[in-house]
């Protein structure tokens, strides 16, 4: 029996899996699916890999499956849909380090060498050394962003010039520990400023601009892989960084484009470092918003043709996704179109919205990308906004010297009616005040998005 041609096999079959399992990531429809053939992919290679090597003592191994199992399974089951991206962050972060760490040993085991490593295997080691310490500090930077403990923009002088300088350093150390005999402090010195180097270039990235950095920082982690697949000679750890890294930089453009902004503004452009945080900032002048209340708006809705809701990141702080559903359910009971909007970056993660929905067991039917929407909304009766802000601001489609200029939104304003549930008139990331909230048309129902709905919910009962 030829064991080796049953390993490849195995291989190729995990790396067909893999590829089907990400072309079903890309609709919510089928991405449940989609993971479950991608993990069923990764399972196969795991056990195909640990068949191939002469392993010893298999202890050190279960143990770390018991743990990753033990600690993945209560994540699952206890991280709240709010934190999610925070969790993807830290993913993000742990595959950096794994990576790292592969290139580390392998560097560590050909240690007292007096000769260079071989051309490839040293680029390999370097490679992983400087993306995986990078992913690894930077997205842990992209967690404390994400939870609130440094979300704005920090900048000072030089930086650009300073971070391009850490950044020559890193890869003449690396070039450097190519070519030289193997030693430990030069080693050190590349993690320590690949480390360093993932801190500093995203602490100037603004809280908002999670969603690229997190596609980014996975693309990051998907090439550390990558570089450990030919650390180890694993080709199917190779294909399956590989993809990872191409589809999170294919995922990061889309981001870019849904903001109208380069990758290079968003990553150097310290967007949101002054945004104001007062209440009613960016001068609202002596517009005057028009408040409604539960019993009105219950009416307004009930008796509507047609109502588009628009997801926000307010709706998931408040966790009212389960609200909205129920609410949705009553208005299409009494015959009401409903539909939702979802703009690529509401939220704090690519997707965040889609997964948000998904947990209240939204129809995946009833979720249109924005170009699809924006079309139709003219004949819309009511718009609903729930916890959203730059996403529909018009001036990113009327002001050409706006700071969100050009920007893709949800044409909310084109409705016959639209109504913005939100705490207060606070502008959003971009620091700008909102001027849908100031048309004839709009209707302001302040309050949390939780309670807000709670009495909606209520009112159309009463209807």
């Amino acid at each position: 029996m030829n064991f080796d041609l049953y390993i490849w096999l195995a291989y190729l079959l995990s790396a067909v899996l893999f590829i089907l399992g990400l072309k079903q990531l890309s609709s919510p429809e089928t991405a449940r699916r989609g993971n479950r053939v991608a993990a069923i992919g990764m399972l196969l290679a795991v056990v195909a890999t640990l068949l191939d090597r002469q392993i010893i003592d298999f202890s050190w191994i279960v143990i770390g499956l018991v743990v990753g199992a033990l600690t993945g399974a209560i994540m699952a089951r206890t991280v709240k849909m709010t934190a999610m991206p925070q969790m993807v962050a830290v993913f993000n972060g742990f595959g950096g380090a794994a990576s790292g760490l592969v290139a580390a040993a392998e560097y560590v085991r050909h240690m007292g060498s007096p000769e260079p490593l071989a051309m490839d295997l040293g680029i390999s080691i370097m490679a992983g050394t400087l993306i995986g310490g990078l992913t690894f500090s930077g997205s842990f930077v992209a967690f404390a962003k994400l939870q609130g403990f440094a979300e704005k923009a920090a900048t000072y002088p030089l930086q650009k010039t300073f971070n391009f300088l850490l950044a020559a350093a890193a890869l003449a150390a690396a070039v450097y520990l190519v070519v030289s005999p193997v030693e430990a402090n030069g080693y050190v010195i590349l993690a320590g400023l690949a480390l360093i180097l993932g801190i500093l270039v995203t602490i100037p990235i603004g809280g908002a601009d999670m969603p690229v950095v997190v596609a980014l920082l996975n693309s990051y982690s998907g090439l550390a892989a990558s570089a450990a697949g030919f650390v180890l000679s694993n080709n199917a750890l190779i294909i399956s960084g590989a993809l990872v890294g191409a589809s999170g930089l294919i995922l990061t453009n889309i981001m870019c484009r849904a903001m109208n902004r380069s990758l290079a503004n968003v990553l150097f452009g310290a967007f949101g470092a002054g945004a104001p945080a007062g209440p009613a900032a960016g001068a609202a002048g002596e517009q005057v918003a028009n408040p409604i209340d539960a019993e009105d708006l219950a009416m307004m809705l009930g008796y509507a043709r047609s109502v588009v809701i628009v997801p926000g990141y307010g709706l998931a702080v408040a966790q009212a996704q389960h609200r909205l559903r129920e609410l949705a359910d009553l208005l299409e009971a009494r015959g009401v179109d409903v539909k939702y909007a979802i703009h690529p970056v509401a939220g704090r993660m690519p997707g965040h919205m889609n997964v948000l929905l998904a947990e209240a067991n939204v129809p995946y039917t009833e979720l249109y990308e924005i170009e699809d929407i924006n079309p139709d909304i003219s004949n819309v009766d009511v718009a609903v906004v729930v916890g959203a802000n730059d996403v529909v601001n018009p001036a990113a489609r009327d002001d050409p010297n706006s700071d969100i200029a050009g920007m893709p939104i949800v044409e909310v304003d084109k409705a016959h009616h639209c109504v913005v549930l939100k705490r207060s008139l606070n502008p959003g990331f971009a620091g700008i005040q909102n001027q849908l909230f100031f048309l004839p048309n709009t209707r302001m129902f302040f309050g949390s998005a939780e309670k807000s709905i709670a009495d909606l919910v209520h009112e159309v009962k009463a209807l």
